[in-house]
C-alpha cells in the first residue's frame, strides 16, 4: 500500500510538472487583450478594474520556490505580481548576459501568466531596492565620461540598450497582454517617495490629521526610481533625462502602459505614481491618469547591528484601505515576499542577508510557504472585502464624500444600483460611534469599515480576526553523517552535536606572485570590479633607531587616514594592530566602532596607533566593501576605500605621507600586442596605454586603465599617458579577471615613426582572497586547499576557513544555518553562496514590549531583538541540498566557534486565534455581488474562527480554549472571569486531527451564553504537528 501511495504521488508530481512545462513552453495565458487607462483605474480588456498586487523580487529566490510564491500570492487575494529587472545580474559583463537559474526572469513571468495573474514589470534600470549598487553593473562607472542619471550620452546609450534588451525580450516571448501574455504595465526611471507631514522628523512627529496635507519628501536609502529626490541635484541636465527617458520608453513599442513613480513633470502619456507608507492623498499629474501606489512599503530594511523593524498589519491595512476609499485603484505591496540577499547582492552599505522585510510571505517561503500571520490573512480578507466593493469602485468616476465627525469621514461609491462606502475614524485614542445612512457604526481608532453594500459591515482594519502563526527555528541535526565523528558539547544548558571540521589559514596580506606595484592609492573598486568585498593594500616603512627612541618618550606613532569605508583592518608585519575607540558616523546615524586594528563605518577618519620594529615594516591595509551604495546623485563616484590623504604621524622627522607611495595590489595583467594598422604622432621614446569602453579620447589613469599603465611601468623603460592620447576600446568584466580586451597602443620608436597597433589584452586579475580565487568553497575545487582537521580545543582564529558536511533534514520545511557562533564572513553550501554573515548586536534600547498600530507608521515605531544580534539564522534552500554529504564552507575573518553551527528547520508549530462576537464574518462567506438581495440572514452574520496549519501539518493539540472574556495574547492566554467550561472540548472537537478547521462564535455553539450583556471572545492556542504521511525527505 505504501508503494503504491509513494507511486501515486510520483505520478501526481510528474503529471503536475509536465502540465506546467507545457503550458510554460506553448500555451498563451490569457486571450489577446489591451491595457489602456482613464482618470478612474486601469483598464483591462475594456473594463476598469480595481487591483492588488504582489511585490516578488525572483533573484531573492530560487526557481523552485517561485510556484509557490506565486500560488500563495493569489490565494492571498493580489492580482497582480510585480517585480524589478536587476541589471548587474543579467549583464554582469558588458554584452554578455545571464538569464538562467535565478535570473531566469522570462521563467518567472510565464510562471505568473500559468497562474492567471497580472504582471508589472519595473525595468528601472536603477532598482535601489537595497540591492548591491542600485542594479547597476559595476562595469558601467568605467565608462568614461559617464555620469549616471542625468543628460548624458554614455549613460543613456548604455541605459537605452539594456531596457530595449528587456523590451525585445518580453515581445518575443509574446508575454505583453496584447500578445495573450500576463504583462500589464511597464516602469521604468523615475519615482519619488510621498509620506505625510506628520511622518516628517523619526524624533518628534506631528498628528495626524483628518486633511492629511502631503510632501514629497527622502526615503533613505530608496532608489533611482524615486529620481524626484535627487532630480536637482543634476539641474537642467535631470529635466532633459527625464523628458527623454519617457521618449525612449514610449518609442519601444510595448503596447502597455508605462509607469514613473511620482514625477510631477511626467509626460502626459505616462502614469506618475506615488511611493511610501500612505498614499492616499496622493494624486497625479493630471486628471486624466489613475492613482496607482507602486510601493506600499510594509515592513523595512535592516542593517547590521540595527533592530528589526515591523509594520502592524491593522496600520498597513488602515494605509491600504484608505487609498481605495479616497479615489486609488492600483496599490502594490513592497514586499508581499522579500527573500534573501543571496551572495553578494546585498547594498548598503551594511544591509544584512535577509530581505524578510516583514512581509506577509516569510523570507524562507518554499514548496509550503512560510506565512507571517496574522499579516497575510488579514491582507487576504482586506481584499477580498475590497473584491465585493470592486463593482461599484469601478462604476463611479467619483465618490460621494460625507463628514461624519471631526475625525470620522464616509467616501461612499454608488452608480446603476450598487453601493459601496468606506467608513473611516482618523483619530489615534478613541473608538466612535457614527451614523450612516440612519444605521449607527463603532469605529475602534485609525481604522476603516468597509461596507459592500452601504449597509453591512464586512471588514474593519483594526479588527483582526486572522490566526497568528509563530514562527520558530527547530534544532533539527548535527552537521554531521557519521555517528562515529559527533561529540557533544554542553554549554549554558544547550546542546551542540557536531563532527570534525576542516580548516585552512588564508594568507594575510599579498598572496601570490600575481601583483602590481603602483605609487599613489587607488580607488577600491576600481581594482576589484566588485568580484570581491576584499582587497589588500602593501608599502613598506623603514624605521630608525632614533624613530624608535622617539616613541619610547613620545609614544607610539599612528595611522591616519581622511575618510574610509566601510571595514578597514590594519596589518603591521602580518599582525592585526589592537585599539579600541568608539566613532560615529553622523551622516549615516550607523555606529561605527575601530576595534583591535578594524575600523567600521561609511566613509569615516581613521585614528590607528600601529606598532613598528626597527628596520623595514610592512604596512597592510585590508579594504572590504559591505555592499555598494544603492541611492543617492552621483553614484558612479561614491567607489570604495580611501579617500583624501593617507599618513603616518608620530615619525622623528616628522609625518610621513603615504599618500604617493609605492603600493603594492593583488593584481596581474598580461599584455600581447597583435596586428599593427597605421601611424599616429606621439612624441618620440614613448609608450602609451589608454583603456576605455567607449571610442573616446582619454587621458590620465581611470579604472583598469591606471592598473595596466601601473603595471606598464615594470616591463616598460618609458611611460607617459599625457603626451600621447590614443583611442582604445576595451569591455570589462567580473572575475576571477580571464578575459579578452580589445585595445589600441601607441608605439613610440627611437625615430620620429610612431604605429598604431591592434591589440589582444589578456587580463588575469587574481584579486581578493586565495581562497575565492581558488574556489575552495566548491564542490569540484574545495580539495585544492589543503585542509587539516580542526580540534575542539582550538582558539578562535581570525581570517580562516572551515568546511564540514551535513545531511539534508527529512521534509520539505524550510532550512537555516545557525551561524550565531561565528563573527564576520560569508558561507557557501555545495557552491552555492548564502551571502555575508555578522553577529553585529543591536543596541540594548529601543524596542517596544507592545507595538500600538494607531498612528503614523515609521520604521522606528515598532521593533525587536534589541540586545541581539541582528541576524543569526541564514536561509538554505532546500533546491540547494542533495540528500546527503552537503558541504558546508565558511570563511571566518575575525574568530568564532564553527562547532556551535547547527542546521535547523524553519517552521511554525504555534497557531493562535482570538475572535470575538464584535468582528465580523470572513468576507469570502459574503454573498456574490450579482446574486446579493441586499439581506442577510443572522448566520451570514455569525462571525467564525479558523484555524489552519501549514501545508503537510495537522492539528495535533489545543493548547488553551475559552469562550468568554479571556486575557492575553498567542503563548501568554489565561482564563478570564467569564469562561464557557466546554470551551476546550467543542474546540478538540472541531479541530483535532484536521488541517484546518472553523468555529462559530456564538452562544448556541458553546452551549448557551456563560455571561449575558458581555461582548464574548474565543482564544484558541493549537499546536500542528507533520502528518503522518508527511516528513520523509524530498530525497
Amino acid at each position: 500500500m505504501a508503494v503504491a501511495q509513494r507511486a501515486r504521488r510520483w505520478l501526481q508530481c510528474l503529471f503536475v510538472c509536465l502540465t506546467i512545462h507545457f503550458s510554460l513552453v506553448s500555451a498563451e495565458f490569457f486571450k489577446p487583450f489591451n491595457v489602456s487607462y482613464d482618470h478612474r483605474a486601469l483598464i483591462i480588456d475594456g473594463k476598469r478594474r480595481m487591483l492588488n498586487s504582489a511585490g516578488i523580487h525572483y533573484p531573492r529566490a530560487t526557481p523552485e520556490m517561485w510556484p509557490d510564491l506565486i500560488a500563495k500570492s493569489k490565494e492571498g487575494g493580489v492580482d497582480v505580481i510585480q517585480t524589478y529587472a536587476f541589471w548587474n545580474g543579467h549583464e554582469p559583463v558588458r554584452g554578455q548576459y545571464n538569464f538562467e537559474g535565478r535570473y531566469d526572469i522570462i521563467k518567472f513571468v510565464k510562471l505568473v501568466g500559468s497562474s492567471g495573474l497580472y504582471f508589472h514589470l519595473r525595468i528601472g534600470p536603477y532598482v535601489c531596492a537595497e540591492w548591491n549598487f542600485g542594479g547597476f553593473p559595476v562595469w558601467l562607472r568605467d565608462i568614461p565620461g559617464i555620469e549616471f542619471r542625468t543628460d548624458n550620452a554614455p549613460f543613456k546609450e548604455e541605459m537605452q540598450r539594456f531596457v530595449k534588451k528587456l523590451v525585445d525580450m518580453m515581445r518575443g516571448e509574446k508575454l505583453f497582454s496584447w500578445q495573450g501574455g500576463p504583462i500589464i504595465m511597464l516602469q521604468h526611471v523615475v519615482h519619488v517617495i510621498l509620506i505625510p507631514v506628520w511622518l516628517e522628523s523619526d524624533i518628534s512627529r506631528r498628528k495626524a490629521k483628518a486633511h492629511i496635507s502631503w510632501q514629497t519628501t527622502m526615503r533613505a536609502p530608496v532608489i533611482e526610481n524615486e529620481y524626484g529626490n535627487i532630480e536637482k541635484s543634476f539641474g537642467q541636465g535631470g529635466k532633459e533625462y527625464v523628458k527623454w527617458a519617457a521618449n525612449m520608453a514610449l518609442d519601444l513599442g510595448a503596447g502597455v502602459p508605462w509607469v514613473m513613480c511620482k514625477q510631477t513633470d511626467a509626460p502626459d502619456n505616462i502614469i506618475d505614481a506615488c511611493n511610501g507608507y500612505y498614499c492616499d492623498g496622493y494624486k497625479p499629474n493630471s486628471f486624466n491618469k489613475p492613482t496607482i501606489w507602486t510601493e506600499d512599503w510594509d515592513g523595512w530594511y535592516t542593517s547590521w547591528g540595527g533592530r528589526l523593524p515591523h509594520r502592524p498589519v491593522e496600520d498597513l491595512a488602515f494605509a491600504v484601505a484608505r487609498f481605495f476609499q479616497r479615489g486609488g485603484s492600483f496599490q502594490n505591496y513592497y514586499m508581499y515576499f522579500g527573500g534573501t540577499n543571496f551572495g553578494r547582492t546585498s547594498g548598503g552599505p551594511f544591509y544584512i542577508t535577509s530581505y524578510d522585510y516583514d512581509a506577509p510571505i516569510d523570507e524562507y517561503g518554499r514548496w509550503h510557504c512560510l506565512l507571517s500571520e496574522p499579516k497575510w490573512g488579514h491582507l487576504k480578507d482586506l481584499h477580498a472585502s475590497i473584491k465585493l466593493c470592486e463593482p461599484a469602485l469601478v462604476a463611479a468616476d467619483s465618490p460621494q464624500y460625507i463628514k461624519l465627525g471631526p475625525k470620522q469621514e464616509a467616501h461612499v461609491y454608488t452608480s446603476q444600483g450598487s453601493c459601496s462606502a468606506f467608513l473611516a475614524n482618523i483619530d489615534e485614542q478613541k473608538t466612535t460611534t457614527v451614523t450612516f445612512k440612519g444605521q449607527k457604526y463603532d469605529l475602534p481608532p485609525w481604522s476603516v469599515s468597509i461596507l459592500p453594500d452601504c449597509r453591512n459591515t464586512v471588514f474593519n482594519t483594526a479588527k483582526v480576526g486572522a490566526q497568528t502563526s509563530i514562527k520558530t527555528v527547530e534544532f533539527d541535526m548535527p552537521l554531521s553523517s557519521n555517528n562515529s565523528l559527533q561529540k557533544v558539547i554542553t554549554e549554558n544548558n544547550g546542546s551542540y552535536v557536531t563532527k570534525s571540521w576542516m580548516t585552512v589559514k588564508e594568507p594575510v596580506g599579498i598572496w601570490g606572485e600575481n601583483n602590481f606595484t603602483a605609487q599613489g592609492i587607488l580607488e577600491h573598486l576600481n581594482v576589484t570590479k566588485d568580484v570581491s568585498d576584499y582587497l589588500w593594500y602593501l608599502t613598506r616603512i623603514f624605521v630608525s633607531d632614533d624613530d624608535i627612541a622617539f616613541w619610547e618618550e613620545h609614544g607610539i606613532p599612528a595611522l591616519t587616514i581622511d575618510s574610509t569605508r566601510d571595514v578597514l583592518r590594519v596589518y603591521v608585519n602580518s599582525q592585526l594592530q589592537d585599539n579600541y575607540l568608539l566613532l560615529c558616523s553622523l551622516l549615516t546615524g550607523f555606529h561605527v566602532f575601530q576595534s583591535e586594528g578594524s575600523v567600521v563605518g561609511r566613509w569615516v577618519k581613521v585614528f590607528q596607533p600601529v606598532r613598528f620594529h626597527q628596520g623595514y615594516n610592512d604596512l597592510l591595509l585590508l579594504s572590504e566593501t559591505v555592499g555598494l551604495q544603492n541611492y543617492g546623485a552621483f553614484m558612479e563616484r561614491d567607489g570604495g576605500g580611501f579617500r583624501g590623504q593617507i599618513k603616518l604621524t608620530g615619525f622623528r622627522n616628522g609625518d610621513i605621507d603615504l599618500s604617493k607611495s609605492l603600493w603594492t595590489y593583488q593584481f596581474k595583467v598580461n599584455v600581447r600586442p597583435l596586428v599593427k594598422k597605421s601611424h599616429l604622432s606621439c612624441p618620440r621614446g614613448y609608450w602609451a596605454w589608454v583603456f576605455t569602453t567607449t571610442s573616446q579620447w582619454a587621458s590620465g589613469p581611470v579604472g583598469l586603465f591606471a592598473i595596466v599603465t601601473a603595471y606598464g611601468n615594470m616591463f616598460m623603460s618609458t611611460m607617459s599617458v599625457r603626451n600621447c592620447h590614443v583611442v582604445a576600446l576595451v569591455d570589462f568584466g567580473p572575475g576571477p579577471f580571464s578575459y579578452e580586451l580589445m585595445g589600441l597602443v601607441a608605439h613610440g620608436s627611437m625615430t620620429h615613426d610612431t604605429y598604431l597597433v591592434h591589440v589582444s589584452i589578456s587580463v588575469v586579475g587574481h584579486v581578493g582572497l586565495q581562497g575565492e580565487f581558488l574556489k575552495i568553497y566548491s564542490i569540484e575545487e574545495n580539495d585544492k586547499a589543503g585542509w587539516n582537521d580542526l580540534t575542539l580545543d582550538a582558539d578562535p582564529s581570525i581570517f580562516t576557513w572551515y568546511k564540514t558536511y551535513f545531511d539534508a533534514p527529512p521534509g520539505t520545511d524550510p532550512v537555516a544555518l545557525d551561524l550565531g557562533s561565528m563573527g564576520k564572513g560569508q558561507a557557501w553550501v555545495n557552491g552555492h553562496h548564502i551571502g555575508r554573515y555578522w553577529t553585529l548586536v543591536a543596541p540594548n534600547n529601543g524596542c517596544q514590549n507592545t507595538c500600538d498600530y494607531r498612528g503614523a507608521y515609521h520604521s522606528d515605531k515598532c521593533t525587536t531583538n534589541c540586545g541581539k544580534p541582528t541576524q543569526t539564522w541564514y536561509h538554505v534552500p532546500r533546491s540547494w541540498l542533495q540528500a546527503s554529504n552537503n558541504l558546508l564552507v565558511i570563511f571566518e575573518e575575525t574568530g568564532g566557534n564553527p562547532f556551535k553551527i547547527s542546521v535547523n528547520l524553519r517552521t511554525a508549530q504555534t497557531i493562535c486565534s482570538q475572535v470575538s462576537e464584535s468582528h465580523y464574518p470572513p468576507p469570502q462567506k459574503w454573498p456574490k455581488q450579482d446574486s446579493f438581495d441586499g439581506k442577510l440572514s443572522a448566520n451570514d452574520l455569525t462571525p467564525e474562527m479558523n484555524l489552519r496549519c501549514r501545508d503537510g501539518y495537522m492539528i495535533s493539540s489545543i493548547k488553551f480554549a475559552s469562550y468568554g472574556t479571556p486575557q492575553g495574547s498567542c503563548q501568554k492566554f489565561s482564563r478570564g472571569n467569564c469562561h464557557a467550561p466546554n470551551s476546550l472540548p467543542i474546540v478538540s472537537e472541531a479541530c483535532l486531527g484536521r488541517s484546518s478547521c472553523s468555529i462559530k462564535i456564538s452562544n448556541p455553539v458553546f452551549g448557551g451564553d456563560p455571561c449575558r450583556h458581555t461582548v464574548k471572545t474565543l482564544a484558541v492556542e493549537a499546536r500542528c504537528s507533520r502528518s503522518s504521511n508527511i516528513g520523509k525527505s524530498q530525497f
